[in-house]
């Protein structure tokens, strides 16, 4: 009773706590397999917290992808209206990706869960805003290809190579960690976010440019 009576006296820090459990549990075990009573217990509250604050777990769902994309499109909506080149807009879209993804370490692999499933779990409120994703990076290809910075591309392809390079790379940190450990890449160097950002900056700077005539264009 004192837990919960706590609980409702700081409501910030329990739907923090809740979202927080939630995306790890997500991400282990997808929408279905994640329990309420787990991620409350996990949270330290009473399950009735959910709903109180998210009206369920679907909403608590929901609210976790909303949230998060959001803080992607807000941070980017300025940059992109501004006069920055597109170099700089996909690095600011790249440093908004590290940044969520450290506030939130489990996301990436609930939100690759979410796209094996077809999407199965994503609201009528939650879709648009991955629309809203995928409409900064084309409109930064667009600017870049206008600007013969960038040389022609298909800007689905290149959300598509942006945002699964990131989430691959990040997902999958358990288990590099864990074959690092084992001495399975003992002969390899173990990146960093910031190692592995630098070097998708560089890839596509490099697959990018429009000053290679040999480079075969987007048909």
């Amino acid at each position: 009773m004192v837990g919960n009576l706590s609980a409702l006296r700081d409501p910030e820090s329990t739907r923090v706590a809740l979202m927080t459990a939630a995306t790890e549990l997500f991400a282990q075990r997808g929408f279905s397999g994640a329990r309420t009573e787990e991620i409350a217990r996990r949270a330290g509250v009473n399950k009735a917290m959910i709903s109180y604050h998210f009206g369920g777990k679907a909403g608590l769902y929901e609210t976790i992808l909303v949230s998060s994309l959001t803080h992607i499109t807000e941070r980017l909506r300025a940059l992109v209206a501004s006069n920055l080149p597109p170099d700089r807009l996909l690095s600011a879209l790249l440093a908004a990706l590290v940044e969520l993804h450290r506030a939130r370490p489990a996301l990436s692999a609930m939100m690759l869960r979410e796209a094996m499933s077809g999407g199965a779990h994503l609201s009528d409120a939650a879709l648009p805003h991955f629309v809203k994703v995928f409409g900064m990076v084309r409109e930064i290809v667009d600017r870049g290809v206008r600007s013969g910075i960038y040389r022609p591309v298909d800007p689905l392809l290149t959300h598509l190579t942006v945002l699964g390079s990131v989430l691959f790379f990040f997902a999958t940190t358990p288990m590099r960690e864990r074959l690092f450990r084992e001495g399975r890449l003992a002969s390899a160097r173990a990146p960093t976010p910031e190692r592995f950002i630098e070097h998708l900056e560089d890839l596509l700077s490099r697959g990018l440019a429009a000053d290679d005539p040999t480079r075969r264009t987007e048909p």
